[in-house]
């Protein structure tokens, strides 16, 4: 499925584009050796390669773009320009990050691609997680949902027992889930990325880039559903316990720029994204942007000190794409 013009009331055309990865900047069609060798043992014997890499369709950038903004220390940033196929501003979008609950935007393309919206998930003892103050709707053994249900609690409220839900109902283990989201990161191109969970709860080897984060959330567009979800500001649903009961879910959007927590900033519609949060990662947020043309933009902002900070920072760097 793809996402055109799914967004009713403010997308006129989802720019489509195939994801890939390169580490130079600039677009073109052209050969390149990359900085890095592929594994004989996965790919066959290619060594150090050259290959003609899909930055015709990319964004794409190997340093910092622009310097008109003031940003906290820490934060990591990048604001894609999809109609262009240009990288307007970026700070540090190469460097591993721990990326928290943006993690669920590879569990929802995984999910997206392997399984069937209709499809029944069955929680088992697998879904229960304990660490505290994660966020979840507490699903317990024995409890149903669809996956269409599960993905818009996922996405929307961000639920870290679901993840382990889809996973394990996907892939029929969650290690085996983990192993899909990394592969499926790999083949877009995304260099900087290893996932040791679906969820994004803090793990040792478990981390990103903010323009690997690009790729994947650029790749999660081409899907009607993912698009159709994170424009929602809230979502009510029922599912059944094992004993047959139907529980109510109602969860609201963690985006505050779809909550209308925050203002968006002027000229520019925030169509949809996706949160996250910890102590080890900071404050996340990558999202999908309009400006009064109807052209696409992916801005990324990781590691921000606080809420405020995260929104601040992004409504000004979603404010490069009308006073550059």
């Amino acid at each position: 499925m793809r996402c055109i013009n799914n967004l009713k009331k403010h997308l006129g055309s989802l720019c489509l584009v195939l994801v890939s990865s390169t580490l130079i900047s600039g677009c073109s069609g052209a050969e390149y050796a990359f900085s890095y060798s592929i594994p004989s043992t996965e790919y066959g014997d290619m060594g150090a390669v050259a290959m003609k890499t899909f930055a015709s369709d990319l964004c794409v950038t190997n340093s910092d773009i622009g310097d008109s903004l003031t940003l906290s220390d820490n934060t990591c940033c990048g604001l894609f320009d999809l109609s262009r196929k240009k990288t307007l501003y970026s700070k540090n979008a190469q460097i591993q990050l721990d990326p928290a609950s943006l993690t669920k935007v590879m569990t929802a393309i995984v999910a997206l691609k392997n399984g069937t919206l209709d499809q029944t998930l069955r929680a088992d003892k697998d879904v229960y997680i304990s660490e505290d103050g994660a966020q979840v709707i507490n699903v317990r053994e024995g409890d149903t949902m669809t996956l269409d249900q599960a993905l818009h609690i996922l996405l929307l409220y961000s639920a870290n027992d679901v993840a382990l839900l889809i996973a394990k109902n996907i892939s029929g283990s969650v290690d085996a889930f983990v192993e899909e989201m990394n592969n499926e990161a790999k083949a877009l191109g995304a260099t900087h990325t290893h996932f040791m969970n679906p969820n994004g709860l803090t793990a040792d080897d478990h981390y990103t880039s903010v323009y690997d984060m690009y790729l994947m959330f650029n790749e999660a567009i081409k899907y009607e559903k993912f698009c159709e979800i994170i424009q929602m500001p809230n979502y009510q649903t029922q599912y059944y316990s094992a004993s047959g009961d139907l529980k109510d879910v109602n969860v609201k959007n963690t985006n505050a720029f779809i909550n209308g927590n925050y203002e968006m900033p002027a000229g520019i519609t925030v169509l949809g994204g996706k949160t996250g949060t910890t102590a080890a990662a900071g404050h996340c947020l990558i999202q999908l942007a309009s400006d009064t043309s109807g052209n696409n933009y992916i801005a990324v902002i990781m590691r921000a000190e606080d809420t405020s900070t995260l929104y601040t920072e992004m409504s000004d760097l979603l404010l490069q794409i009308t006073n550059p």
